[in-house]
């Protein structure tokens, strides 16, 4: 856990009116645990008593009441554990649960990916409310960025490469521009949707070089060759499938639903993408669900494993943006989604597994009703005389 001392800022009308500033501060003093979905305020005397305990061993329940009393209020804010013999379970406070270290979590990287996950966001609204959703916005609130390439001055042994024809791979990807307007009327076919898994998510090989320790092959690289992710896709659209959440399966090739009976939720995508309206409406949205188990299994307590996760992802994205772009198909990826509300539906344990991004595809609409950066205009191309 990470104690974080926080000031609080109010307004003191009766220092104003005296002819002060007005302004009160107050420090508090907020714990963030791995296993905990929201902070806890605690007294510095509460602070004070956890960073006496062990985070690795049993402790005694101290004697005197009020070092008792403080241990009791600790458990009920379920910053501090009891052994499940232990006389003050469960009357006095919750029995040990599974935390971070039981999965072989790196502690900081543990508490980021728990409190860095939404519930409920409309980014959208946040965005509007902020006045931050053109360019013109960004610039008006924000100043100027850096600049976007350091011009570094030209150095004696500066080499000067050769410009060479592009490839039908390079060609491709000068077509990749991230897609905000899909054509809620038109469906994939089965054959596109299958193309773009098979070459973004689909295991080509497996080996066993040990019993029961697995690799598989794929498309696209990942850290320790463990290939934690997997897809969950959000079909909306797709010619013989009807709509629904669906798992799949990379070996076999195959999409299983995840709840048969459930009904088709018309608003789940607006949900997932946190309020983001322009990538509600692509055919099929694939979530990026990481199994971090598999990652830590080997990579315990490693401080680099979680940016290696989310490295994966980014393959992940590159290679289904890659694949829709040859299906003629707009693509798009983003990270601003609404975790906990994924987690529900799906049924994940956050220290187990969890969304990292959604990726969707689609066809384009006919009309640009959102502003799309594309320098090249490769995709929308500019009226003639401008």
């Amino acid at each position: 856990m990470v104690m974080e001392p926080s000031e609080v800022s109010s307004l003191d009308v009766g220092d104003l009116l005296a002819g002060g500033d007005g302004l009160r501060t107050r420090v508090e003093i907020r714990v963030w645990a791995a296993h905990l979905d929201e902070h806890r305020l605690v007294s510095p005397e509460q602070a004070r008593w956890l960073l006496q305990c062990s985070a690795q061993r049993w402790q005694t329940l101290p004697e005197d009441p009020d070092s008792q009393a403080l241990v009791l209020s600790l458990l009920e804010l379920e910053l501090l554990v009891a052994e499940e013999t232990s006389p003050i379970t469960p009357e006095n406070g919750p029995a040990h649960q599974a935390g971070p270290s039981d999965g072989h979590w790196w502690p900081l990287a543990a508490i980021h990916h728990r409190h860095s996950r939404w519930q409920g966001v409309d980014s959208v609204t946040d965005m509007e409310r902020n006045q931050l959703v053109t360019a013109q916005d960004l610039r008006r609130q924000l100043g100027s960025p850096p600049p976007a390439v350091v011009d570094h001055p030209p150095a004696a042994g500066q080499v000067d490469l050769p410009d060479v024809p592009a490839s039908a791979l390079e060609s491709l990807g000068r077509m990749r521009v991230t897609c905000r307007n899909f054509d809620s009327g038109r469906a994939l076919s089965l054959g596109q949707l299958s193309a773009v898994l098979q070459q973004t998510f689909r295991a080509h090989a497996q080996l066993e070089p040990a019993p029961g320790l697995v690799f598989l092959k794929k498309n696209v690289p990942s850290a320790g060759g463990l290939h934690p992710l997997e897809a969950c896709l959000l079909v909306q659209r797709v010619e013989g499938v009807a709509p629904g959440l669906y798992r799949y399966h990379p070996l076999r090739h195959a999409l299983t639903p995840v709840v048969p009976e459930q009904e088709f939720d018309a608003e789940m995508a607006g949900r997932f993408l946190a309020g983001q309206h322009w990538f509600a409406d692509a055919a099929v949205l694939a979530i990026l669900v990481c199994r971090f188990e598999r990652s830590l299994w080997k990579y315990r307590n490693h401080r680099k494993v979680y940016r290696a996760m989310m490295l994966d992802a980014g393959h992940m994205s590159q290679a289904l943006y890659m694949a829709a772009t040859e299906c003629g198909l707009g693509a798009f990826v983003t990270s601003a989604i609404n975790e906990i509300d994924i987690e529900k539906v799906l049924a994940l344990d956050p220290l187990k597994e969890g969304p990292l991004a959604i990726c969707g595809m689609g066809w384009r609409a006919q009309e640009r009703t959102t502003a799309e950066l594309d320098p090249l205009e490769s995709v929308w191309r500019a009226p003639a005389g401008t």
